[in-house]
């Protein structure tokens, strides 16, 4: 007995989304830059009332065409990943971990306008990786690793090594990636499960083990009675001089 399979339908949401969010963070950059616009105060400022604007603001917001780009190829690999491999969960992933990262963000952060979408990507890649590793389904488990292959050197930037990288964002980002994968169960794909593997599972009730006798040895008359039947049904026997006759006459 296998339980739910993983579902690998390809939709446009899979590529659309994705490259709708990175189209819109350009689409700022670029108004910021062709009408001289600040949209840095957006950023979270932690610990303070008009700070909490950023949570929804500040991944649109990047200082400089280095920061975006960084940012752009990540977060459409990343987020692709996801919708197409946690179709039923993608938005409930995102939206809430939108709102966790930056919460969490405000909360840890240094008094200092913390903008990009850095806090995102990181929980995007925590959600993939840690989900992969509880689920134990070897696609997933797969997913993981190539997550770690290509972005794994990212975890570095989760500690202080750089005043000007806002590694609270990163830590949060990795932290909400992580609750997220260990709370959300429902709608993610099981390893597969066998007769054997369940609670329920009796021995004594397995018409296959019926075959064998304690020692392993198959024991002959413990076939099914209407063996012999399904055999006539499926083969047909004919005698040779039937069969010689017939070829002779359709000579």
């Amino acid at each position: 007995m296998k339980e739910e399979s993983i579902d690998f339908k390809f939709s446009t949401g899979v590529v659309g989304y994705p490259l709708l969010f990175v189209l819109l963070i350009w689409i700022v950059f670029w108004v910021e830059i062709r009408f001289g616009f600040d949209f840095n105060y957006l950023g979270i400022y932690p610990r303070t009332f008009t700070g909490l604007r950023g949570i929804i603001f500040s991944p649109f917001i990047h200082a400089d065409i280095s920061h975006l780009w960084h940012n752009t190829l990540p977060l459409l690999i990343l987020s692709m990943a996801l919708f197409f491999f946690y179709q039923k969960n993608a938005w409930k992933v995102l939206i809430l971990g939108f709102f966790l990262t930056g919460f969490l963000t405000w909360i840890l952060g240094r008094p200092a306008n913390h903008i990009g979408a850095s806090g995102v990507i990181y929980m995007l890649f925590g959600f993939l990786f840690f989900k992969g590793v509880v689920a134990k389904h070897f696609r997933l488990i797969a997913l993981s690793l190539i997550v770690v292959f290509i972005y794994g050197s990212m975890v570095v930037y989760v500690l202080p090594i750089d005043p000007k990288i806002s590694w609270e964002g990163h830590l949060s980002g990795i932290i909400s990636g992580a609750v997220l994968a260990f709370f959300i169960k429902k709608g993610i794909v099981s390893p597969e499960k066998y007769n054997w593997e369940s609670e329920n599972y009796d021995p004594e009730k397995d018409e296959f083990l019926q075959h064998f006798d304690e020692n392993g040895n198959f024991i002959e008359n413990a076939m099914p009675e209407n063996i012999e039947q399904e055999i006539e049904v499926i083969y047909e026997y004919k005698p040779d001089s039937e069969r010689s006759s017939k070829t002779k006459n359709e000579d």
